[in-house]
């Protein structure tokens, strides 16, 4: 079967599943196209243009058999201005969604994000949401959108785009379910004669994963006199916030690592060898750093929001609260309790790709013979 792979804003979460699922089923014959992520706003709405009008278009009219494309992916006005991509069977595969973001000073706040998710969605043959949290937050942001506008709007919509829906997470790899090897370097968490609890965080360095909270967690950490080894993991950039730059100069004798791993394999190191994964972040549609690290062995210490009380039991979450400090405190709590305690790291295994891959071999093969 010849697959074609849209991946139309490509980050890190967005690669890592397309990697792997092209891995996984190496007896297609894929096709992948890629752009980069940045320039969010232009990138969203400009993708179909170039890549209909530019080098790549000469690959989107070859034949196929299935169209895969991220949720980034303009796919209307692709399918319009490359024709024959419309009688291609489609499945649009949600990573996130443009309606359940936090709001921000910073952020644009055009509503052609929420409109373009909403349009790829209803032109594509199947809808794939990564979790259920995911899927229910796309209809309730998107059902009120369409409230909102003054006229000629399909009443049927929504239910008809619900039809489509099936829910697939992003599998986690097998060798992160694997204890790693005694030949590479163990990371260095500098303990004291009294181990210190090790904390691992890991996330994308931007407003939307608690830098807030986690500085007030620190320090809540530190005022309690909490012996701690802080492992500070993810992505920075131009205009990071500032919580980032505190932390280094207020905790450095806490830390132990501040910034990306020189690689994959180091990553997993240090996630093989921490005690606790804490999160604070403010949105999160799966969570793939908290599951891999889970996967490593790690016990979660996770805001009771977003995702996360679809996936872990309540004993793994803390309570949220629109005061920084009282988040703080109740995630303190949580953290230290956990490590104090024989609590187990969660069961995930069911996410791992050998438990996925026969339901990924379904939605590949399924529509086509349906559509074909």
């Amino acid at each position: 079967m010849k697959i074609l792979l849209l991946s139309a804003y490509d980050a890190d979460s967005h690669r890592y599943w397309h990697q792997n699922l092209i891995r996984q089923f190496p007896e297609h014959d894929w096709t992948l196209l890629t752009l980069p992520a940045r320039y969010f706003a232009w990138r969203i709405r400009g993708n179909s243009l170039s890549w209909a009008f530019g080098p790549e278009r000469k690959t989107l009219e070859q034949p196929y058999d299935l169209l895969l494309a991220t949720s980034m992916t303009d796919l209307s006005s692709l399918k319009g201005m490359v024709p024959n991509l419309a009688g291609i069977p489609s499945v649009v595969y949600f990573h996130e969604n443009q309606f359940a973001y936090p709001a921000t000073t910073n952020a644009h706040k055009s509503v052609e994000p929420q409109i373009l998710n909403i349009y790829t969605a209803a032109c594509a043959d199947r809808i794939v949401f990564n979790t259920a949290y995911n899927r229910d937050t796309f209809f309730s942001g998107a059902a009120a959108l369409l409230k909102k506008l003054p006229d000629q709007v399909p009443a049927e919509l929504i239910a008809n785009l619900k039809t489509r829906t099936q829910i697939l997470p992003v599998p986690l790899e097998e060798q992160i379910f694997c204890t790693p090897s005694t030949e590479t370097r163990t990371p260095d968490w500098q303990d004291n004669a009294q181990r210190a609890i090790r904390i691992a965080w890991a996330a994308r360095w931007e407003y939307d994963k608690g830098p807030a909270q986690l500085l007030a967690i620190i320090r809540q950490l530190e005022s309690q006199g909490i012996n701690y080894r802080l492992c500070l993991m993810g992505q920075s950039f131009r205009h990071s916030p500032d919580e980032f730059e505190h932390i280094r100069e207020q905790f450095q004798h806490r830390l132990v690592q501040y910034g990306y791993a020189e690689s994959r394999q180091e990553y997993l190191q240090w996630l093989h060898t921490a005690d606790i994964f804490l999160s604070t972040a403010l949105h999160e549609f799966q969570g793939l750093s908290v599951l891999e690290a889970v996967a490593c062995g790690c016990k979660p210490v996770l805001p009771a929001r977003e995702v996360y009380p679809v996936l872990f039991d309540k004993e793994y979450l803390y309570e949220c609260s629109d005061d920084t400090r009282q988040e703080a405190t109740a995630a303190c709590n949580t953290l230290i309790k956990l490590s104090d305690t024989a609590i187990p790291a969660p069961d995930i295994n069911h996410i791992s790709w050998q438990n996925q891959r026969t339901q990924y071999k379904k939605m590949l093969t399924e529509l086509t013979n349906t559509l074909t």
